[in-house]
């Protein structure tokens, strides 16, 4: 809309001419300049100008719509409201169906917690037939850290699915529809996202995973550099394929030690002192999702799974449509089930801060590397 030519605005045609003598062609030209630049560089009056200006505004703004007709919207159009079912009745339930599309849902939690459990499970919701809750859909699954397993994958689905999976040759079909790509770097992935996009539009893809996007970026740190983002065009490209091809995408994400600074501005809770947070004796960790505050901005919902007194749980940390809540979980033979579908209400800094009872292994704020404790 910015680049729509002055000439198609319905200007008066003097000053339409003025515009077009002194180049500005386009909303853009006209807008970027300020009413006394224009006033300047057109010899025009001010109120020649204003109105001339408040004119091509209201023709290149987007128009102004409400709640009720978004709403609307949202339920007419089948695609917009689509989502991928967990399979956790109480956390579909909060996120109004389970993973949404055209969106990006991250899972941050720390090593062994049940990411790569949570994944593959989403990956057969997925490659089920639609008669049986699925979406009869292929899945592309990016597996960085070479944690994929297919006799875990076959496993959840017998255990989870039994009624698909003991017909003959269904397991092997349900296997074969989710496509594994191995990169062993940032770069290879980089390399290999035109093919995604390629798959993307030859096969019946509805599921794009990535796990984990950590481990793609832990080795452009080098130790003693400075921490720069490089996933910054990535997540950018993520949002888009994801919007414009209307699928979900999972992504996961590590854990990592933070300082009282970094807890300060990762804390989005208002009303919490900057004393409080650096007072670390209250809390029994200190771990924060690794890849920092620009990519926690970027996704549009953020999963934190962690343990409490031995106790495991999935957050709704971060949602526009759902309330801040935990639900207590496990991990057996059929993959992540939760132990009851009444989510707990988690307030304050509480939503934010990633408990680690039980795991020793953690990411070191500078390098994002793996270190013991």
């Amino acid at each position: 809309m910015a680049n729509r030519p002055i000439s198609e605005m319905g200007l008066p045609r003097s000053i339409a001419s003025v515009f077009a003598a002194r180049n500005i062609r386009t909303a853009k030209d006209a807008l970027s300049l300020t009413e006394f630049d224009l006033m300047e560089l057109a010899d025009m009056g001010l109120a020649e100008v204003t109105s001339a200006l408040a004119h091509i505004g209201e023709r290149v703004s987007p128009p102004c719509q409400t709640a009720l007709s978004l709403l609307e919207q949202r339920v007419q159009n089948d695609q917009l409201a689509g989502h991928l079912p967990t399979g956790l009745k109480g956390l579909d339930e909060a996120l109004f169906g389970g993973i949404p599309f055209g969106v990006v849902t991250e899972l941050v939690g720390p090593a062994g917690i049940g990411k790569t459990q949570f994944c593959l499970k989403l990956s057969l919701s997925a490659s089920l037939p639609t008669r049986h809750g699925g979406l009869d859909a292929q899945v592309i699954y990016i597996d960085v850290e070479s944690k994929f397993s297919s006799q875990r994958l076959i496993e959840i689905g017998a255990k989870s699915f039994p009624e698909i999976f003991h017909m003959r040759g269904m397991a092997q079909e349900m296997a074969g529809r989710i496509l594994v790509l191995r990169p062993a770097s940032l770069a290879e992935f980089t390399e290999s996202l035109q093919q995604i996009k390629i798959l993307l539009l030859e096969r019946r893809v509805k599921l794009l995973v990535i796990d984990s996007m950590a481990a793609l970026a832990s080795g452009e740190f080098e130790h003693g550099a400075s921490k720069i983002n490089p996933l910054g065009w990535h997540i950018s490209f993520l949002k888009s394929v994801a919007e414009l091809s209307r699928i979900p995408i999972v992504v996961t994400n590590q854990v990592r030690s933070q300082s009282s600074d970094e807890a300060w501005r990762y804390n989005f809770q208002v009303g919490t002192r900057r004393q409080d947070l650096e007072d670390t004796s209250k809390y029994d960790s200190h771990l924060i999702a690794a890849l920092g505050i620009n990519w926690a901005h970027a996704v549009t919902i953020r999963l934190i799974l962690e343990t409490i007194s031995g106790e495991r749980f999935i957050k709704v940390a971060k949602s526009p449509m759902s309330p801040a809540l935990a639900f207590p979980f496990s991990i057996t033979s059929s993959g992540i089930s939760l132990l009851n579908d009444d989510g707990i209400e988690v307030a304050g800094q509480e939503i934010s801060t990633i408990h680690c009872h039980g795991h020793s292994e953690i990411i070191h704020s500078d390098t994002l590397q793996f270190h013991r404790q």
